[in-house]
């Protein structure tokens, strides 16, 4: 799984840091940044498969992470998780591009289970299961 790279990009020092502890503790390699402009600056550096941002960022939010991500990356997993549901709405999310949304607080088994089926479904991908070309 090493290979496997998780970015959680969220402002909260304990929430960012309680998840990258936990991905890694999984076996995937952790990259977690508090801002979308270090994980954008991330993301031209590094493959990223598997991300996991919080919509009420500092600067860019996450649904304009999500657009820029989705146009340049397209085939990239990206799951929303928000404190605020109020202030993003689910049909906001999907129309940015997200896979799925969550809410503060979530299970951090649900995101491992999350994790684990999105790198499951690039697999499909790779093995040409689905005609997508090269992720």
């Amino acid at each position: 799984m090493r290979n496997n790279k998780v970015l959680v990009v969220d402002d909260d020092d304990l929430v960012r840091d309680l998840l990258a502890q936990t991905f890694t503790r999984a076996g995937y390699t952790v990259r977690a940044v508090e801002d979308a402009e270090k994980a954008w600056e991330i993301l031209n550096q590094e493959k990223i498969q598997v991300m996991f941002l919080d919509l009420n960022l500092p600067g860019m939010n996450g649904l304009q992470l999500c657009k820029k991500i989705r146009k340049e990356k397209p085939l990239t997993v990206l799951h929303a998780i928000t404190g605020n549901p109020s202030l993003f709405e689910l049909a906001d999310c999907r129309e940015a591009g997200f896979d799925d949304y969550f809410t503060k607080p979530v299970s951090l088994e649900l995101l491992l289970n999350v994790a684990k089926d999105a790198f499951s479904k690039r697999e499909r991908w790779k093995e040409g299961r689905y005609p997508l070309g090269e992720i």
